[in-house]
């Protein structure tokens, strides 16, 4: 349905707080040392909307972008939206031949890119997909062609399960899958982030997370803006930048993921005051408990938290209080999300009983793009998203995160998780990185190898490391093989890449 753009939709609140508190600073860009109000990203927005239309955008389009964390991304997020469009964050680390997969399935009308990644493109074969390429300024974020965006295109107030944006997972195996996230669960996300998390619109949050994740846009960006917050834009993640960015600007909530958080304790800059920041959280990948010590004892509150690409990302909230109490918890399910943990055979858990996760709720994604096939595989009958992750719940009704369904091995007739395993692994002062697998082996059906990096200037000794972690868990548990590694293979998301791992075998193993 077309609107008059003084109408505000409830999906497009750059519009709202432009109006209602249009001098509040919405965006600051750490790169340009540029501010945005709300009224200037309001502008910014109409004049993408504006280009958009002339260049045939319409409702029901793709717009993808290559590009990095640009105030621009934020303008064509909304400017899409005000066009019933979806945005499409085309991840610009990708092989050509990865990303030329993605664009012939998303087939986007317009193509927004950085001069930088143009030959990306091209080797991409882009144009293959009659995408227009509509290139970024270097320097401006507005785009090229100015006017009223009154006078090209109906600006559109989209329904709730209209598409908003379209990430794209990793594709560690197969072809990647395009997570089609409604507006639905954008604003539900919003609402139950800032509810659980006990965020209000004088929060002030830091993203380094690149905005084709949905760490970039909606684990602080989307529900802070949904309050009228303040956004602090990173192109990239380096510790010393980062730790000075938040003390500048006053950082009030951070995430970080664990290598991060590594990076950052590793920083010369690490221990300099925050006075502002009220936690860490952490996400991407379980934490290991020495570093969420060690973060802590640098004056610091932090929680672990959990989330996904398909629901949410936001899926638990704890206060900080009870996260020093609780560790390895990530807390209770927030509001208005429904969870299950069920075995194999579909039945529920008992308290402490790992089992696989389900969820289902308003901020659950609208299913694969253009893919019926494995949206019907993740989601049941009965709406339950089923997750692939392993979690139990304790008594009180607070979760623990176990690990991948599919990375769980059995070993001699146990049950083995190696997120465990890693995590005591990650107590061993020498080591900064672990990754555990199952793999084949004869006697005991599968047996772990564990994948480590060593600390700066430490030399691991295998043996004493194997020692270590029969000091901490039951034989059946600890890795056979322990593998050194210069650095452990990641996926374009972060996260470790198994299969890479399971190449690799053990040939450096002592």
């Amino acid at each position: 349905m077309a609107s008059h753009p003084s109408r505000v939709s409830p999906f497009d609140p750059i519009r709202w707080w432009g109006r209602v508190a249009p001098a509040r600073v919405a965006l600051v860009d750490r790169v340009r040392d540029d501010r945005h109000t709300y009224a200037e990203l309001d502008a910014l927005a109409d004049a993408w909307h504006l280009r958009l239309a002339s260049l045939g955008v319409g409702r029901g389009d793709r717009v993808a972008t290559l590009a990095g964390n640009r105030v621009a991304q934020v303008g064509l997020l909304y400017a899409c939206w005000r066009l019933g469009a979806a945005l499409v964050p085309l991840n610009w680390r990708l092989a050509a031949t990865e990303l030329s997969r993605i664009a012939a399935n998303a087939r986007p009308k317009v193509i927004v890119g950085e001069d930088r990644f143009q030959s990306l493109a091209e080797q991409a074969g882009v144009s293959s997909v009659d995408a227009v390429w509509e290139a970024l300024d270097d320097v401006c974020e507005a785009p090229r062609s100015r006017g009223d965006a009154r006078s090209a295109g109906e600006f559109v107030t989209p329904s709730a399960d209209d598409a908003a944006l379209i990430l794209y997972t990793s594709g560690s195996t197969g072809v990647p899958k395009g997570a089609v996230l409604p507006h639905r669960q954008i604003f539900y996300n919003a609402v139950a982030t800032t509810t659980g998390w006990e965020l209000g619109p004088h929060d002030i949050a830091p993203i380094s997370t690149p905005f084709f994740h949905t760490g970039g846009w909606n684990v602080f960006a989307t529900p802070l803006w949904q309050l009228g917050g303040r956004i602090v834009l990173f192109d990239q993640f380096d510790p010393a930048s980062y730790l000075d960015g938040l003390a500048e600007e006053g950082c009030t909530v951070a995430l970080t993921v664990p290598t991060q958080s590594i990076m950052m304790l590793e920083c010369a800059s690490w221990g300099r005051p925050i006075p502002s920041l009220r936690f860490f959280i952490s996400g991407g990948a379980p934490c290991p408990s020495r570093v969420m010590e060690r973060v802590r004892a640098g004056g610091f509150a932090m929680k672990e938290g959990f989330g996904l690409t398909e629901c949410g990302p936001n899926c638990f909230a704890m206060p900080t209080e009870a996260a020093e109490r609780r560790p390895g918890s990530v807390g209770w399910p927030v509001p208005l999300l429904d969870m299950r943990l069920v075995r194999d055979d579909g039945s529920d858990t008992l308290p402490n009983e790992a089992g696989e996760l389900l969820l289902r709720g308003p901020q659950m994604f609208a299913g694969y793009f253009d893919d019926p096939m494995r949206t019907a595989e993740a989601v049941d009958g009965d709406g339950w998203l089923h997750t692939g992750d392993l979690a139990s719940r304790d008594e009180d009704g607070a979760y623990r995160i176990r690990g991948r369904r599919k990375e769980m091995f059995i070993s001699g007739g146990e049950n083995v998780y190696p997120g465990e395993v890693e995590s005591a692994l990650m107590e061993h002062p020498a080591l900064s990185e672990v990754a555990v697998i199952g793999v084949a082996d004869a006697k005991w059906g599968e047996v772990g190898r564990a994948y480590v990096v060593a600390r700066s200037g430490q030399v691991p000794d295998i043996q004493e490391i194997t020692a270590f972690a029969r000091a901490r868990l039951a034989g059946y548990k600890v890795p056979k093989a322990v593998v050194v590694l210069q650095e452990l293979p990641k996926l374009g998301s972060g996260k470790i890449d198994r299969n890479a791992l399971a190449a690799v075998g053990d040939s450096r193993s002592e």
